[in-house]
């Protein structure tokens, strides 16, 4: 647990370090980068990106990068080569770096760290909220004080729910979670369809569950129970064998109640884990919160409105209209109380918390599928956008949020992940260091601290260091001075496939009652830079960041300002789109290089032949740029990630110093990456 003297010494010893520097930053990135360097500590930590940057991770975000590489690109940028290493503490004290699409805050983390001043823009409050919460500084002992009470008030309020006993020693204690499977129907009445009859696979019994009366067994012995009047199916059998029609969904009855409990799982000090079957005390309990769901007072129900986009659109299909029918009757209860009692807190604490409880919503759905067949696995609940989508299972986990114990996705894990070990980890940051056996070692940056003050004008950030600025808007109009910007570091959009603002309605609705006054949570989707579709005809990818690149070039400084971000994409039209964004602006590619992004096993890219490695790009204004740097190609190798990014990026290079039409640019990239388009 964090004290004040840790914090203070903290300061202390950047305070030592600390030297305002009125020299410009560093251009050695438009000559060198340690690449393999930087690709060697991407692939440790592109797998656990929340462990290696925990201060980060409060909020469900998507899409993040490597924070060792932000880092790294950073460093090339401090002006006293002394500390120009990348685990030197510092070296950008005095200077000003801007993310105009800040999403998950990277570079916001990585550029406070080593000392700058720092202005994070994002048109979707999430992210503004998140940084806000996670930058500012706030005593670990003062949240955990706030968050043992507002527990204990929720525990009190909904233990009961959640409750079951052991079926060993019938002792009542609090249950880890509840699985369910899906009604289905075909002529001849209901089944419910699960992912298997395994639960469980441990090293001397394997549990199943019976497909005719629905208990829980290690054995195959022949069942004495009763026959269940609804027969489990696997998710494998699509056929009715009796009346051959196909097993539908139930798409007239609420999603929710769609589902029934078929197993619940608990963990008792004295016999250890379970798996039972429910009882009448289990049902009763899951009844006695139904007959409770219609009066819990959200608001006008319009605010949970599903609205048709690229991704909620699969919400609208399944006949699901409003977000609360995405959770159980006990989970509504879970964030009707959770409501409430944030209603009651003020400051940092009401902020942290509010979106703890937010996040938890990803692992307290009815969109919670089931992980824990095998006893390696880490925990039991598939999170709700493992796929960045919505996807619907067959065998739905529901959480237990207010377990006692620390589990799978409950309140007191979560905690413990994303505001305990952040908090920590924020008061002495690690990096990963590789020695030359390729072991890899834990290394504290002494003098660094991942935090600062937050102030609300840009006038603020022209002294002193470590301070942020956030605005939540449109970054193709921000209230910052002409040339007063020196690095900007970013990660645009990607392109067409991911609609991460769509996903994110799932949370806002939420948020918007837990923190009413504090953000504007409104969101426009017409200003996100996402292509609809590809092809010759403008998309709003191209349109808005071509907008928010010109920004940058007004906001940037001349001579030696720089911007640089991080992207990949197989599609030529992706290509073209940036390249007219930013020829339109009146940057040119000064240097590139490529870097390990993505692990192949990644679930969300799994077997999908992703792209494993990101361009990092280095732009200047046009003005600063002699031109002629840039060779053409004919042709770009999409047989390799590595080699398809580095020839991407000197096409780039090459079609920005050209004077062809947009038509033309379009038609070179296609002619370039053949057959990707």
């Amino acid at each position: 647990m964090m004290s004040r003297k840790p914090k203070e010494g903290r300061q202390l010893a950047f305070d030592e370090l600390l030297r305002l520097s009125t020299a410009a930053v560093s251009v050695d990135i438009d000559r060198s980068f340690p690449e393999a360097f930087a690709d060697e500590l991407s692939r440790c930590e592109a797998l656990n990106k929340h462990l290696f940057r925990p201060n980060t991770y409060l909020h469900k975000w998507w899409a993040r990068r490597c924070g060792s590489t932000f880092r790294t690109i950073l460093k090339q940028f401090v002006p006293d080569p002394a500390r120009r290493d990348y685990y030197a503490p510092g070296g950008l004290e005095g200077k000003i770096v801007l993310d105009p699409m800040m999403g998950g805050g990277t570079t916001l983390h990585e550029a406070i760290r080593l000392g700058a001043n720092v202005i994070g823009v994002d048109i979707d409050p999430i992210p503004i909220a998140q940084a806000r919460a996670s930058l500012a500084e706030v005593y670990l002992t003062d949240l955990q004080t706030a968050f043992d009470s507002f527990f204990e008030k929720l525990y009190q309020c909904l233990s009961h729910y959640f409750q079951t006993e052991c079926p060993a020693c019938q002792k009542t204690l609090d249950s880890c979670y509840t699985l369910h499977g899906l009604r289905k129907h075909c002529a001849c009445g209901e089944v419910v369809q699960i992912d298997q009859y395994e639960l469980r696979h441990e090293a001397d019994r394997t549990l199943r569950i019976r497909p005719d009366t629905w208990e829980i067994t290690d054995t195959h012995c022949i069942s004495a129970g009763p026959i269940k009047p609804r027969p489990l199916i696997t998710k494998a059998e699509t056929i009715c064998p009796i009346c051959h029609q196909k097993y539908r969904d139930l798409l007239d009855t609420p999603f929710y109640a769609r589902y029934v409990p078929v197993a619940i799982v608990g963990n008792c000090p004295e016999d250890g884990l379970f798996f039972r079957m429910p009882d009448d005390a289990d049902l009763e309990r899951i009844a006695r919160a139904d007959a409770l769901r219609d009066t819990l007072d959200f608001g006008a129900i319009e605010h949970f409105a599903v609205q048709d986009g690229p991704k909620s659109g699969d919400l609208l299909r399944r006949n699901v209209h409003f977000y609360f029918d995405l959770f159980s009757s006990r989970q509504l209860l879970y964030l009707y109380h959770a409501i409430e009692g944030l209603r009651q807190m003020e400051g940092a604490e009401r902020l942290n918390l509010a979106l703890l409880v937010s996040t938890s919503l990803e692992l307290n759905a009815m969109l919670c599928g089931y992980k824990g067949w095998f006893k390696r696995r880490p925990g039991a609940i598939r999170h709700v956008f493992g796929l960045h989508a919505y996807a619907f299972q067959y065998t739905a986990a529901e959480n237990n949020p207010i377990n006692r114990e620390k589990s799978s996705g409950n309140l007191q894990r979560l905690f413990h992940d994303r505001i305990a070990r952040g908090r920590k980890w924020a008061v002495a940051p690690e990096e990963r260091k590789i020695d030359r056996h390729g072991k890899m070692q834990v290394m504290k940056i002494l003098g660094e601290f991942d935090g600062g003050t937050e102030v609300y004008h840009q006038s603020a950030l022209s002294s002193g260091a470590q301070k942020f600025l956030l605005i939540h808007g449109d970054s193709r109009r921000l209230p910052v001075a002409d040339q007063s910007v020196d690095i900007i570091v970013t990660d645009p959009p990607y392109y067409d496939s991911v609609q991460y603002s769509d996903l994110a309605t799932f949370f806002r609705v939420w948020l918007a009652l837990m923190l009413p006054d504090d953000f504007n949570w409104s969101y426009d989707e017409t200003h996100s830079a996402v292509a609809i579709k590809s092809g010759k005809d403008e998309t709003n990818f191209v349109k808005v960041l071509s907008g928010i690149f010109r920004e940058c070039a007004r906001l940037l400084k001349r001579g030696r300002g720089r911007m640089v971000f991080t992207f990949h994409h197989w599609d030529p039209n992706a290509w073209a789109e940036l390249t007219l964004a930013l020829r339109s602006a009146g940057f040119r590619l000064m240097k590139a290089y490529s870097v390990f992004s993505e692990h192949p096993i990644s679930v969300h890219i799994n077997n999908l032949n992703s792209l494993k490695h990101d361009s990092i790009l280095v732009l200047a204004s046009a003005e600063d740029v002699i031109v002629g740097r840039w060779s053409p190609l004919t042709v770009i190798d999409a047989s390799d990630s590595e080699t398809f990014c580095r020839q991407c990026s000197a096409a780039m290079g090459w079609l920005l110093e050209s004077d062809y039409s947009p038509d033309k640019v379009r038609a070179v990239w296609k002619s370039l990456i053949s057959g990707r388009g």
